[in-house]
């Protein structure tokens, strides 16, 4: 297993000579010791991602083309690998890792032809003698800073179109499971991606992240996170007008109308809850259900989540693993009792879970919640992890207010069978992703991004790939006439 930093096709250490450990969540085990990389680090990182830049984007989309298949062919055989590492440093269920593993490379096959598709155009002139080209470039070396829960997907969902439409990138992967990153690293190395196209570096977020804004070689940066820290290397791209990508923290509500298939209703409930323990972006965070089948709703919910298993994600047949560290876990527990001492009812889970010995005490069981309210911290904070709160409404009206009343506009969720809401409520929700009647609408031919302060720009589809190229405006004069 490769712990290195990749900086120019080379396996190097941190200048400092410092480590730091990856432990497994689920047990605390130390995994392996990684670079503690800092400023120094990524600026030698930038410069061979700026010495590699000139030769990859000479070549052909088709040529990039060719070397993103082959990365991802490799990502799926050595899925089991990846899915292995992933659930060690991670925690999630190791079904789960195997298919995060596909799902990242289908973010590098989609990328690898979308960059052949970078067209562009001539628009008519307004004198006889001129002619107006309109080009689409690479916007040179590019950087993204990843989070930890989706440490593959996370990755590839911004370096697949850097590299196909001829960037290079220099990868900040988070602390917590660096692993997956720099075993994709060996991967682009095997699939015969040039030296200093893919650089990954570990170790001290605050020095990398602010080398990577200071840093005018460095064009666009790619990030994926907190709101918080999302504001911060805002202000920090000013130096330089860095451009930048943000997909930040959500509060997705989950919608369910009276006249909604309940039993799909609960399946995409579970879909989107418990998925990941709860630690996706995208997660339902509030479900609001309409007062007619209110109770129906909420029995048909806690049949299937008191079926959930918790466990070691290695373990055969878990749902719900551990949340990544001790910080999160007390993040979810302040956010139960508060709920409680304001008046809502746990009627499911509500604690952590006590495994058996050698477990760590990360394990929070599947939690459902009845009666949350305006005032609780469960209402406005981003919880990441396995808790459903749920509270009434009535109208329509109510459900979209009550929805939109968030500084959040990552996702949103809603169930019915009525065609005329369907639209009404799809238009009205002040979210970037809706999915109606479906609890997992990322895929990768998607715009995948928020509003409001959960960010801006978009990955996947045609649509990211504009987030990775200059458009140049050429004025051609002298045509002259035959």
């Amino acid at each position: 297993m490769q712990t290195r930093n990749l900086i120019g096709g080379q396996w190097v250490g941190a200048l400092s000579g410092r480590e730091e450990p990856v432990n497994d969540p689920a047990t605390d085990e130390q995994i392996a010791m990684v670079p503690h990389g800092g400023s120094l680090d990524a600026r030698a990182a930038i410069e061979a991602a700026y010495d590699a830049l000139g030769g990859w984007q000479q070549r052909t989309a088709n040529e990039r083309a060719k070397l993103l298949h082959r990365l991802a062919a490799l990502m799926l055989e050595r899925q089991e690998r990846l899915a292995v590492l992933m659930t060690r440093e991670q925690g999630k269920p190791l079904a789960e890792s195997r298919g995060e593993i596909g799902y990242a490379a289908s973010f590098i096959e989609w990328a690898a032809e979308e960059g052949k598709r970078l067209y562009g155009e001539i628009i008519p002139a307004s004198h006889a003698d001129k002619r107006i080209l309109v080009l689409r470039q690479p916007v040179g070396v590019t950087a993204c800073i990843t989070p930890w829960n989706f440490p593959a997907a996370m990755i590839t969902r911004k370096l697949g179109p850097a590299l196909a439409a001829g960037c290079t990138m220099v990868v900040k992967p988070a602390p917590q499971t660096p692993l997956s990153a720099i075993a994709l690293g060996e991967l682009s190395i095997e699939a015969g991606i040039p030296a200093g196209v893919v650089n990954i570096i570990t170790g001290d977020a605050e020095a990398i992240g602010d080398e990577l804004l200071s840093n005018p070689v460095v064009r666009k940066l790619s990030f994926t996170g907190s709101t918080g820290v999302g504001k911060l290397l805002m202000a920090k791209a000013a130096q330089n007008l860095t451009r930048l990508s943000l997909e930040l923290g959500g509060h997705a509500p989950f919608i369910v109308f009276d006249d909604a298939d309940l039993d799909a209703a609960v399946q995409g409930a579970m879909a989107t809850k418990f998925r990941n323990m709860g630690q996706t972006c995208i997660c339902a965070n509030r479900f609001l259900v309409q007062d007619r089948i209110y109770d129906a709703f909420v029995g048909k919910l806690l049949e299937v989540v008191k079926g959930l298993k918790v466990g070691r994600g290695s373990d055969a047949g878990v749902h719900v693993g551990p949340l990544i560290n001790d910080a999160a876990v007390q993040k979810v527990e302040a956010q139960v009792e508060d709920a409680k001492a304001k008046g809502a009812r746990v009627l499911a889970g509500g604690c952590r879970w006590a495994g058996p010995a050698g477990l760590s005490n990360r394990f929070f069981q599947p939690t459902v919640i009845d009666g949350f309210t305006d005032d609780m911290l469960i209402n406005r904070q981003e919880t990441f992890g396995p808790v459903a709160p749920l509270r009434r409404f009535t109208t329509e009206g109510e459900a979209l207010r009550l929805a939109n009343d968030s500084i959040y506009g990552l996702s949103a969720y809603f169930y019915t069978r009525d065609a005329g809401r369907l639209m009404r409520v799809a238009e009205g929700l002040e979210y970037g992703i809706i999915g109606a009647n479906d609890g997992g609408p990322s895929t990768v031919q998607a715009p995948f991004g928020g509003m409001k302060q959960s960010g801006f720009g978009r990955e996947g589809g045609k649509y990211v790939m504009s987030e990775y190229v200059e458009i140049k405006y050429v004025s051609w004069g002298g045509v002259g006439s035959a």
